[in-house]
């Protein structure tokens, strides 16, 4: 495991999806999220596509607040585009964030969603965040 430098929030919807860093690195960052049953979609024993995305975007957002540019204040996602591949209702997923463009105004995210046990993909996703000045 890598020494995690971002500190996760302390409320709002990272604790209450059960999102929890795992590692990171220089381009890339990972974080965990077991599947509950508030996961699930209503009526249906499989993953909430708004799950997936909440943990994919929040992997990616972890990831954009490293490297920041000089002068930046923060970041906020203003694209994001998700591929469904599959779905699960038990265990756990990993999403592992990885750098695709690091600019001035902007920087690109790529997260692939994996189910930790079989090790099949969920997921693929792809976001654009607006660096705030």
């Amino acid at each position: 495991m890598t020494d995690i430098r971002f500190d996760p929030p302390k409320g709002g919807l990272v604790p209450y999806m059960g999102i929890k860093l795992v590692g990171e690195g220089e381009g890339w960052l990972e974080a965990r999220m077991v599947i509950e049953q508030n996961h699930l979609r209503s009526g249906a024993n499989a993953l909430h596509a708004a799950s997936i995305v909440a943990l994919a975007d929040s992997v990616c957002g972890f990831a954009a607040g490293n490297p920041l540019p000089d002068g930046a204040k923060g970041y906020t996602t203003v694209e994001l585009k998700s591929n469904f591949v599959g779905t699960a209702n038990s265990g756990a997923l990993i999403a592992r964030s990885e750098v695709a463009h690091l600019g001035r105004s902007t920087q690109v995210w790529d997260s692939v969603v994996t189910h930790e046990e079989i090790g099949r993909k969920i997921a693929f996703f792809r976001c654009t965040q607006m660096i705030l000045y």
